[in-house]
C-alpha cells in the first residue's frame, strides 16, 4: 500500500509541475510585456529584464499553486478510476480516506511551502522588485544612453555616447544643453561617468571643451576643461515609493491597528492581508481534497465521471470567487474576516467528513426505507 501511495504521489507531483510550469509561463509572458519597452527602447540588458520579471514569480505561484494542484489531483484520480484501479482498490476494502492520502500529503507539502512563499519569498521579492524598478527609472539612467545614438531627454538636453566601457564609464561624449532659453551650450569630452547625488544624477566629463552661444547677442565663447559636471535634471532624483503592503512582515500586518501613521482604510487593508497570509496556504490542501473527494466517494460510471468532475470544478470556482469577494468586503469591514476562514475551513471539514464517514450504501438503504414507508 505504501508503494501505491508513493506511486500516486509521484503522479500528482509530476502533473502539478507540468500544469504549474505551463500556467506560470503564460502569466510570465503576459506580465513581461509591460517591461519589453525597457529592453527595446531604453536598451536595458536582457539579464536585467529576466531578473525584473522573475521577481513576479513568487506572487504568481502562490495564486496558481492551488488551482494547479486541483487539476493535477483530479486528472490522476480520474485516470485511475477510468483504468479500474480505484474500483479494484475499493472492492478490496480500501477506504476512500486511505486512497486520498497521496493527495492530502501533496496538499500539506504545498501548504507548508506556501507559508514560506507568503511570508518570506513574496515580501523579499516585492522589495527587490520595487528597488530594481526604482533604480531602472531613476538610478541607472546611463542604461538609457545607447552607444552611437542621440538620446533626447525631457529637459531639452541631447546626449550622444560613443561607447560604454567595462568599468562603467563612457567615452566619446557629446552633450547639447538648451535648458536655458537665453543660451545654447554644447559640451564634448573624451570620457565621463554618471554619478548620483541627493539632487539627482550628474555626468562628470573629463578632458573636453565647452562651447556656448548667447541667443540674444549671438556671442560665442569656448572653454577647455579637465573636469566638468553637468546636472541631468529631472531624469532622476525621485524619492523611492514607500513599502507596499506585500513587503510588510506578518507581525506588522496583524498589528497595523496600532500604527498611528496609517489611516483606517490602510489599517483594514493591512490586517486583511495578514489574515490572508495565514489562510491562503490552506487552499492548497482544500483544493487537493476537492479534486479527489467526489471521485473517491462517487459511484463508478463506465460512461465517465463528467457530473462529478463538473460539480468539483463548480465548487472550486465558487470557493475561489467567494474568497475574492469576501476579501474585498473585509477590506471595508473587518467583520467579514471570520467569514474568510469559514469559506476555506468549512469545505475542508466537509471533504474530510465525506472521506472518513460517507457510506453510499447506507444512503441507499435509508432512501429505500423512506420510499417503502
Amino acid at each position: 500500500m505504501k508503494k501505491l501511495n508513493s506511486y500516486i504521489l509521484r503522479q500528482i507531483f509530476v502533473g502539478f509541475l507540468l500544469i504549474s510550469f505551463s500556467l506560470l509561463s503564460m502569466l510570465w509572458l503576459t506580465q513581461s510585456l509591460r517591461f519589453v519597452e525597457m529592453v527595446t527602447n531604453k536598451g536595458l540588458p536582457l539579464s536585467l529584464f529576466v531578473e525584473l520579471t522573475s521577481l513576479l514569480m513568487p506572487r504568481l505561484f502562490s495564486i496558481l499553486s492551488p488551482i494547479a494542484l486541483f487539476a493535477s489531483v483530479m486528472f490522476v484520480y480520474n485516470r485511475m478510476l477510468s483504468d479500474r484501479e480505484l474500483v479494484i482498490m475499493q472492492a478490496a476494502g480500501i477506504s476512500p480516506w486511505y486512497n486520498a492520502r497521496a493527495a492530502i500529503y501533496m496538499g500539506l507539502i504545498l501548504t507548508v511551502f506556501s507559508v514560506y512563499t507568503q511570508n518570506i519569498a513574496i515580501p523579499q521579492a516585492e522589495n527587490a522588485f520595487r528597488n530594481l524598478e526604482w533604480e531602472i527609472k531613476n538610478n541607472v539612467s546611463h542604461l538609457m544612453f545607447r552607444e552611437g545614438e542621440f538620446t533626447t531627454l525631457q529637459n531639452n538636453m541631447t546626449v550622444f555616447i560613443s561607447k560604454h566601457e567595462a568599468d562603467g564609464s563612457v567615452s566619446g561624449i557629446l552633450l547639447n544643453d538648451e535648458r536655458n532659453p537665453q543660451s545654447k551650450v554644447t559640451l564634448s569630452a573624451e570620457k565621463g561617468r554618471i554619478v548620483y547625488t541627493e539632487s539627482g544624477p550628474r555626468i562628470l566629463l573629463v578632458r573636453g571643451m565647452r562651447q556656448e552661444v548667447n541667443r540674444e547677442s549671438s556671442q560665442f565663447s569656448s572653454l577647455k576643461f579637465e573636469r566638468y559636471a553637468v546636472d541631468l535634471g529631472s531624469m532622476g532624483g525621485k524619492k523611492m515609493k514607500e513599502a507596499s503592503v506585500r513587503e510588510k512582515n506578518l507581525w506588522e500586518l496583524l498589528n497595523a491597528d496600532k500604527d498611528t501613521s496609517l489611516d483606517d482604510d490602510d489599517k483594514r487593508k493591512y490586517i486583511v492581508e495578514g489574515h490572508r497570509r495565514l489562510l491562503t496556504p490552506w487552499y492548497n490542501l482544500l483544493f487537493a481534497l476537492l479534486g479527489c473527494t467526489g471521485l473517491l466517494i462517487g459511484n463508478f460510471n463506465r460512461r465517465g465521471q463528467s457530473k462529478i468532475i463538473s460539480c468539483s470544478i463548480i465548487t472550486m470556482v465558487v470557493i475561489q470567487g467567494l474568497d475574492l469577494s469576501l476579501t474585498n468586503l473585509a477590506g471595508r469591514s473587518l467583520y467579514f474576516v471570520p467569514v474568510l476562514y469559514i469559506n476555506c475551513l468549512l469545505p475542508m471539514a466537509i471533504c474530510v467528513y465525506l472521506l472518513l464517514f460517507y457510506n453510499p450504501y447506507m444512503f441507499k438503504h435509508k432512501h429505500k426505507a423512506l420510499s417503502d414507508e
